[in-house]
């Protein structure tokens, strides 16, 4: 049975997020990512093992070496669920900036 990971819960943990920037740059082996970290490389193979399993990352094999790189369609289908929402944020953050400016300004208009 294939467990199902969730991209959300995968991208929750800072390890993995750190993992998916060190492949963003270049397809990296499991030992030259486990040597960015101060943990058992075990631990840093489940990390991949979970990231793998969401899609997050993909796996080539070259010779006997396997690169993990980073899956840039999972990546922006994760951003295209999350477009609508920082669309969301973004406009309340722009009714905040304006709701100051204009208390701003009668402050202002007040003082003089």
């Amino acid at each position: 049975m294939k467990i199902r990971r969730d991209v959300f819960h995968a991208l929750a943990d800072p390890t993995r997020r750190i993992i998916l920037s060190l492949v963003a740059l270049q397809a990296m082996t499991p030992g030259a990512i486990a040597e960015k970290f101060d943990t058992a490389r075990q631990t840093i193979s489940k990390h991949i093992q979970i990231l793998t399993e969401c899609e997050l990352l993909t796996q080539t094999q070259t010779g006997r070496e396997i690169f993990y790189q980073l899956n840039l369609k999972k990546l922006k289908e994760v951003g295209d669920w999350l477009d609508p929402y920082r669309k969301m944020w973004e406009g309340r953050f722009d009714a905040i900036e304006d709701l100051l400016d204009e208390m701003q300004t009668k402050e202002t208009k007040r003082k003089k």
